[in-house]
């Protein structure tokens, strides 16, 4: 995979970052607000590059338009995990979540390196790049605020070639896409919605 570390002055698709947080929620007990926050080690930006670009030049490049349509609100990221952990299941234990082992030496492991399971996408970066191989998972995608990013300028680590982002791109969304089959509920609970007429 190529790497670029070429600053564009703004967020980019394809741009990996470090120690991204997630609020994972804000609650008020007795007077006193509490935020829980997840600090994810590297996380990836999914979002399209011209959907954050047309974002940039209104916001930073000055320049003036009645109409801001062009304006987004938060940045879709996806966590990087140590391909070492995901194999073990072990990528998410300190929240407590234990995931399915994937066999490194057998067909599963094969898969996935290959990028052949739909969930998951396996980098591998080049040298110089000091992450290790890492899987994402487009399952745990979330969404970080635009200016949160852009003050992190001095975290980004490096971004991902076009080819490659495109490939990630093209992934995630046949990812988010599939056809989610419900399963049937045999329970005598359920009632039969009928479509209504005017």
């Amino acid at each position: 995979m190529k790497v670029g570390r070429r600053r564009l002055g703004r967020v980019s698709q394809g741009d990996i970052y470090k120690d991204v947080e997630f609020v994972e929620y804000v609650a008020e007990k007795k007077g006193s607000i509490e935020i829980s926050k997840i600090v994810f080690p590297f996380v990836i930006v999914l979002t399209q590059d011209c959907d954050l670009k047309q974002d940039s030049k209104i916001r930073y490049q000055g320049i003036l338009a009645q109409i801001q349509d062009k304006r987004i609100l938060s940045v879709l990221v996806a966590p990087l995990y140590n391909v070492e952990q995901v194999y073990i299941g072990e990528h998410l234990d300190q929240l407590g979540i234990t995931m399915q082992m994937i066999s490194r030496t057998k067909t599963p492991g094969q898969y996935l390196r290959n990028n052949e399971i739909p969930r998951y996408h396996y980098i591998e970066f080049p040298e110089g790049v000091a992450i290790s191989p890492s899987v994402i998972d487009f399952k745990h995608y979330f969404s970080v605020n635009v200016e949160y990013l852009r003050r992190k300028k001095n975290d980004l680590v490096c971004r991902v070639s076009p080819l490659y982002r495109e490939d990630i791109s093209h992934r995630f969304a046949s990812f988010l896409s599939r056809i989610g089959l419900p399963e049937e509920d045999n329970s005598k609970d359920t009632i039969p919605i009928r479509p209504t007429t005017n």
